[in-house]
């Protein structure tokens, strides 16, 4: 036996050894599998994020290698390099969102359009902030950087993958994907926690405990499936760019009213949306190493992104006291929260804090109306990022 071969057995100590930031992130890794378990904090997510970022920065790298010459890489290269980085997952993920999403909330009060759009404000807010952060010495974030943190204050996950992954395709920063894909993610995890205290501090108790009636009408059927067939063209026609996005979003939606393939939309639903959810949390995991992760950039997107996250979270809850006054009562302000997306954790926010006003208040399905217009809403802007950059 060779003993210089037997000692290679052992060699990722060595490379462990030789990277200490290593330790960093699979340290990391522990901690969002510990949230996601022990805490229940978005455990679909946080645990195959958690784990992807074990598999990547465990020495030699061997389940992220690309592939060169001969040697195939890893596998979590290949699923990243042909289902995240080409958009495919996000795609697949807002077809199965769309299959889930009852509009018929957004339908009934269609002035909720404004809330989802207001939450907006966010994503160019952190553009500004990013470009201007881009004019010092310390940071080199040009327009496709910045378009990259921007959609970070939409909330939407698919959305700020698919616009960061066709930035980096056109030039941006490598670095940026990452921090931007995790930071949105991490920021959607803790919506429980970073939103009250600005609703709160936005509103006042009385406005809080303001119950909202429900329409005497039910939204008709007709309307449900014509619905996601217009905003197809729509979109299309005004915002080519976000076409895709909004396309499987509706597509998936179209499949639940239609009321005639039950099937589709039941796989949709279940089957493709689990197995896609997997791949996505150990692919954006997998985008987290050490090397890119533990930088001054990666550190700036995160406060940029908590910003904007907090500027869009404001945002509809401001609109939400305008609607208030214009309507003399009739709309509580919170549901503007829910605009942000973060479906459908932002419109349980809203709900769990109109219950400790008053427990006999129900404003969830008023404010899945801006939840789920706040999911096009970030989409809509995805689109117009990649049409000012492109």
């Amino acid at each position: 036996m060779d003993l210089g071969n037997f000692w290679n057995i052992f060699e990722g100590f060595k490379d462990l050894g030789s990277n200490p930031l290593m330790l960093g992130m699979l340290a990391i890794g522990v901690i969002l599998i510990f949230l996601g378990i022990a805490k229940r904090m978005e455990p679909l997510l946080l645990i195959p994020i958690g784990t992807g970022i074990i598999l990547a920065n465990l020495p030699l790298g061997e389940s992220v290698n690309p592939a060169t010459g001969e040697v195939t890489g890893g596998f979590l290269y290949y699923f990243y390099e042909y289902g995240l980085f080409n958009g495919l997952i996000p795609l697949l993920i807002f077809l199965g969102l769309g299959a889930l999403t009852d509009f018929e909330p957004l339908l009934a009060r269609p002035a909720t359009f404004l809330l989802g759009a207001a939450a907006q404000f966010g994503v160019f807010i952190a553009l500004i902030g990013t470009l201007a952060l881009g004019m010092t010495p310390w940071f080199d974030f040009g327009l496709k950087e910045a378009a990259s943190v921007a959609i970070i204050g939409g909330a939407e996950g698919p959305t700020t993958i698919y616009v960061a992954a066709k930035m980096q395709q056109i030039g941006a920063d490598p670095g940026i994907f990452a921090a931007v894909v995790v930071a949105c993610y991490s920021y959607m995890a803790l919506v429980p926690i970073i939103q009250p205290p600005i609703i709160r501090l936005l509103t006042t108790k009385r406005e809080r405990q303001i119950k909202m009636s429900y329409p005497e009408h039910p939204v008709p059927q007709r309307a449900k499936i014509v619905f996601p067939v217009v905003v197809i063209v729509l979109c299309g026609l005004f915002i080519p760019r976000a076409a895709p996005l909004i396309g499987m979003f509706m597509f998936g939606n179209l499949l639940r009213e239609c009321g005639v393939v039950e099937r589709l939309a039941g796989a949709a639903q279940n089957e493709l949306m689990n197995i896609v959810t997997i791949l996505l949390g150990l692919t954006v995991g997998s985008t987290m190493i050490a090397a890119r992760f533990f930088t001054l950039d990666t550190i700036a997107v995160f406060v940029l992104g908590i910003f904007a996250f907090i500027m869009a979270t404001a945002a509809g809850v401001l609109l939400g006291k305008l609607m208030c006054v214009l309507t003399k009562g009739k709309v509580n302000p919170m549901i503007g929260a829910a605009g942000v997306s973060a479906v459908p954790m932002a419109a349980r926010v809203v709900q769990n804090m109109a219950a400790k006003e008053d427990p006999s208040n129900f404003l969830l399905m008023h404010a899945m109306g801006p939840n789920v217009a706040g999911a096009i809403g970030a989409a809509v802007a995805g689109g117009v990022l990649l049409s000012l950059v492109q």
